[in-house]
């Protein structure tokens, strides 16, 4: 392999083509994205069809058997050689993701630096045998052995990480995978796309971009292992269903309604600064931002006083603003559906911290909201039953332990919940209550590539990342050997 300065250069401002066996592909239909930003339309894609799908599942299984035959460290080798390539192209990467997402220069760098980590990290994993027994008369292990043909359906908020995330762990695990981004936000993965065809053997990563219609492509595809899913709820049930007719090995990590608990013990100075960014992190636009805010009785006012100078902090701008800390929704679909939740307040009368309705003297371009807080509403408002993937959340009173941990499972999502509190034994055994696929105490969205994240309830099926998510790309084999005959 050469050096990573003899690769071709990326151009990151045109020529967004399917690569399907490490070639550049077009299709005969194209259609563009649009910069939630300033609403402009972005650069043409290719809309791919059953041609494109058959080409590219046909050429993943090509690849398949030798690239299975390889080791891991060989594997690995090929990953760490891709971050450092889309680290040679960081910058036009960067400016591309802010573009497509809406995301202000701070967020855009976190998430692809996180995605260079969670690369570089994953290769690091291996996937041992596991040996059961081991005695004079036999041997009983478990091995796990790569399914084959891996889609990875990708959602629009984190469309670098999510995908780099499902690649690295399906790759070096041994299958062929091919990144299916959304709609919404195609350009990144089609120029990761393009980088990983300069890096990996023909067939082994591919990427192809197209409309609504794609996705079911897949998911029925007769020679598709493996779909990883990564979106809503109501689709992830649509995927669910599609992927039963050929039973297809799935992965599906989907909404969530995460509930943070805060003890009356917290330093509230303290707290506030760290749960504001959690709730308001890419505009709510996070599975795993804080959705739903609990707070002890004893505290809530002054919690709530401060967490409102939190919010009135955060600047709000587009894409490639280097003070922003909130971008726009990211796209019109969401754009609606957050509006209509934003109606419900003068609806129903709801008391508003901060923030409020969208003002309708506010022309300027982009799906803009204001950051919100609603303060104390019923338990069965829609604020508080629905997940907003939105800058609007509710803050809640508690008073009973008990009580709290039954409010906050009374929902059926549960990816993530978090408590807080300076007794931490206490914190503990009240997070272990909760019903989530991820749990934490003092923190929340805390993120890596060595531990697995997914969802209990209709929050997901299967985890992501680490070995429990490598695992997830194999088929589970019982071995035995006899050592006399």
């Amino acid at each position: 392999m050469g050096s990573i300065t003899d690769l071709p250069k990326i151009d990151f401002t045109s020529n967004f083509q399917n690569i399907i066996g490490n070639a550049l592909s077009s299709t005969p239909e194209t259609r563009q994205a649009v910069d939630p930003s300033t609403e402009e339309l972005l650069y043409p894609v290719p809309v791919s069809k059953q041609p494109e799908v058959d080409k590219a599942v046909s050429a993943a299984k090509a690849a398949f058997p030798a690239w299975r035959e390889l080791s891991f460290d060989e594997r690995a080798q090929y990953i760490l050689r891709y971050a450092d390539a889309i680290e040679a192209n960081l910058f036009g990467l960067q400016e591309l993701l802010m573009k497509e997402a809406g995301k202000p220069v701070s967020n855009a760098a976190g998430e692809l630096g996180f995605a260079l980590a969670h690369l570089r990290e994953t290769a690091k994993l291996r996937l041992e045998d596991e040996v059961i027994e081991d005695n004079e008369e036999r041997k009983a292990s478990v091995r796990y052995i790569p399914v084959g043909v891996g889609v990875g359906i990708v959602p629009w908020n984190y469309p670098v990480l999510l995908g780099v995330g499902k690649l690295g762990p399906a790759v070096l695990s041994g299958n062929t995978f091919i990144w299916k981004p959304s709609p919404y936000s195609p350009y990144t993965a089609l120029k990761l796309g393009e980088i990983a065809a300069q890096i990996f053997p023909p067939g082994v990563v591919q990427v192809l971009s197209g409309d609504e219609s794609l996705g079911p492509l897949f998911t029925t595809h007769p020679d598709v292992a493996k779909i990883s899913f990564t979106g809503s709820t109501a689709t992830g049930k649509k995927v669910m269903q599609a992927c039963a007719g050929t039973l297809k090995r799935l992965t599906l990590e989907l909404g969530g309604n995460d509930a943070a608990v805060v003890c009356e013990d917290v330093d509230v100075e303290k707290v506030v600064q760290k749960i504001g960014p959690m709730a308001f992190m890419h505009s709510g636009q996070i599975c795993m931002d804080i959705k739903r805010l609990y707070i002890h009785e004893k505290i809530y006012d002054q919690f709530l006083a401060a967490l409102v100078q939190v919010v009135k902090s955060f600047k709000v701008g587009g894409g490639g603003d280097p003070e922003a800390f909130l971008g726009p929704v990211q796209n019109s679909m969401q754009f609606a559906k957050v509006k209509d939740l934003y109606s419900e307040i003068s609806k129903q009368n709801w008391q508003v911290a901060v923030g409020g309705e969208p003002v309708g003297s506010d022309k300027r371009k982009g799906f803009f909201l204001p950051p919100t807080i609603i303060d104390n509403p019923p338990d069965d408002s829609r604020i508080v039953v629905e997940e907003p993937f939105g800058p609007i959340m509710p803050v809640l009173k508690w008073r009973d332990e008990d009580d709290v941990v039954k409010r906050a499972n009374n929902t059926n999502m549960g990816l993530g919940a978090s408590v807080w509190s300076n007794d931490i034994a206490r914190a503990e055994k009240l997070a272990k209550r909760l019903e989530a696929g991820s749990i934490w105490v003092n923190s929340h969205f805390e993120l890596s590539p060595y531990v697995p994240f997914g969802g209990h309830k209709w929050s997901g099926v299967g985890m992501d990342w680490g070995i429990v998510g490598m695992k997830g790309w194999c088929n589970t084999q019982a071995s035995w050997v006899r050592k006399t005959i």
